[in-house]
């Protein structure tokens, strides 16, 4: 090959691996071992993982190993990145209470001067990461109030963990689903109390109060069914806004199958 040749062969090379699709996670993967080891319940964690299972599970070694080879400077589009840190932010908090497991809560694992949240949970694309800079330095930066309804911090009140990831051709639909799934739920999303005037709410709507734009009451509103939207509107100032107790306990298999022989 001519040195002209060669040359023209290498840029075209370099264009080839500039434009190649990002390697991502494996959300086939995910979406069967979600499947597979998390089950929906009545209870308040609405689904339960079994972290038992996972911690000897080498699929979600896999998985872990396919998030960390994804590289999310090439996502394209804002519903691509938000689908793609919703999923990384869910499992890298399965990751971190499954390397940990078995204990009673997320918190546990870290300490009044060294929480959970700011330790690495994982690495994607060559660096590491804890669920702390995931969720406020990209998540709540992107302007999404619904992320809220969708990251799942292995606790009961979290919001539902969803069985199956986040895509960005039905990121709006699988948003809209999980936050009106929650709200309706009345021992953690938000709760109608009409003889003293109050509502109940989760205190996730109370501590990212900032990331409603017309406020967390207002979203609440837009969000339950329309008998409950017209009451809320109609109290006006009389309003009593309450926060629930926010139960901390892992949304664990085990502890629900302790329950149930309780």
């Amino acid at each position: 090959m001519t040195t002209p040749m060669r040359l023209l062969a290498m840029i075209a090379l370099a264009l080839t691996l500039k434009t190649a699709p990002a390697q991502a996670m494996d959300l086939d993967l995910y979406a069967a071992l979600l499947e597979r080891h998390t089950v929906a319940v009545d209870d308040m964690a609405s689904t339960r993982v079994d972290y038992g299972a996972l911690k000897k599970s080498p699929e979600w070694n896999r998985l872990v190993r396919s998030l960390g080879a994804s590289d999310p400077e090439q996502l394209g589009s804002r519903a691509e990145r938000l689908a793609f840190w919703i999923n990384a932010y869910n499992i890298l908090a399965i990751e971190i209470v499954r390397k940990n497991h078995p204990i009673d809560g997320i918190r546990s694992i870290g300490s009044l001067l060294s929480p959970v949240w700011k330790k690495k949970a994982g690495s994607i694309g060559g660096r590491d990461y804890s669920l702390d800079e995931i969720e406020h330095q990209i998540l709540r930066k992107m302007g999404e109030p619904r992320i809220h309804a969708a990251i799942v911090c292995a606790s009961n009140s979290c919001p539902p963990l969803r069985r199956e990831p986040y895509r960005a051709d039905r990121l709006d639909a699988q948003l809209e689903d999980n936050v009106r799934r929650w709200l309706a739920d009345p021992r953690k999303g938000a709760r109608i109390d009409r003889a003293s005037k109050t509502l109940w709410l989760s205190p996730i709507l109370d501590w990212f109060e900032e990331d409603f734009p017309d406020g967390a009451v207002a979203f609440v509103s837009r969000h339950v069914p329309q008998s409950g939207a017209d009451w809320i509107r109609a109290q006006g100032p009389a309003l009593r806004i309450r926060y629930f107790e926010y139960d901390w306990s892992l949304n664990d298999t085990a502890a629900s199958s302790k329950r149930s022989a309780d």
